[in-house]
């Protein structure tokens, strides 16, 4: 892989604007705030290529906010995982794999998900078998901030601390809002790096967006094998990268019209 993080985490962008504005669907908000996690993730610490998608050693991404699926099938295609034009092509049409949430089906793809609460608990199952096999692969999972309100998933952080998944790395996508306001107004979750210790994992928080702060904070996550989980709370910008939809409740359903696709594209580079 040699494109430049910069560059992955524009393309995951420019593309998730085109399949929302194509398709008219919605979610682009959590979309924009995850793409330098993923950029950091696909093009650099994860080991996985389409050659590598049934190797029993590669690393494992369980991508809980599968919602915001145009990000992460935005990253698999750039990676190659995916014929060129199928992705645009099939997105949402009748019969294709390419759901609104993400699909199982595709390769790539370790679980379908979009039901939130449900892939930290999976991802400890695959990061608690991992350790029993000694075999040498990281487990990854991406949580949205606001599906931190899923007793599931603190079910599932006691288990990873009590069972010791130091192969297991956390990443909440912090942008501080959910479907229906703030995450701080629906439900607080501050002091949300100091719940993560008291439950004994190792916690960095970060700013979500510096593409070198995600690069060595998972670097060293997946280096560090001393006996506890890690959490990276990543805190990000809903919308990131278009002006007019950060921080902005309404791109969470809104798909963008033409004209916004356009300005988009203005601000990203692309014309």
């Amino acid at each position: 892989m040699t494109i430049a993080l910069d560059e992955f985490a524009r393309r995951i962008r420019l593309a998730a604007l085109d399949l929302c504005h194509c398709k008219r669907t919605s979610h682009i908000g959590g979309a924009l705030s995850v793409a330098d996690i993923l950029a950091v993730l696909y093009g650099d610490v994860m080991r996985i290529a389409p050659d590598l998608a049934s190797d029993p050693v590669r690393d494992r991404l369980f991508y809980s906010k599968g919602h915001a699926c145009v990000a992460l099938y935005a990253a698999l295609d750039i990676r190659g995982f995916f014929p060129a034009g199928g992705l645009r092509e099939g997105f949402i049409a009748d019969g294709s794999r390419f759901t609104s949430h993400v699909s199982h089906r595709l390769p790539g793809i370790e679980l379908s998900t979009g039901s939130l609460g449900h892939a930290l608990g999976v991802a400890c199952g695959s990061a608690l078998a991992g350790k029993r096999r000694s075999l040498s692969y990281s487990v990854f999972t991406v949580l949205g901030d606001g599906e931190l309100d899923e007793g599931s998933n603190w079910e599932a952080i006691l288990f990873a601390a009590h069972n010791r998944l130091d192969n297991l790395i956390a990443i909440v996508d912090y942008n501080k809002l959910q479907s229906f306001g703030t995450v701080e107004a629906v439900t607080g979750l501050e002091p949300l790096a100091g719940k993560f210790r008291a439950f004994n994992w190792s916690v960095i928080e970060l700013d979500g967006h510096d593409l070198s702060a995600i690069k060595s904070a998972l670097s060293v996550a997946k280096a560090r094998r001393q006996g506890r989980p890690h959490c990276i709370i990543a805190h990000t910008v809903k919308g990131k990268g278009v002006s007019f939809m950060e921080g902005q409740l309404a791109w969470h359903y809104k798909s963008p019209s033409d004209a916004d696709l356009h300005a988009a594209r203005v601000e990203l580079g692309q014309l």
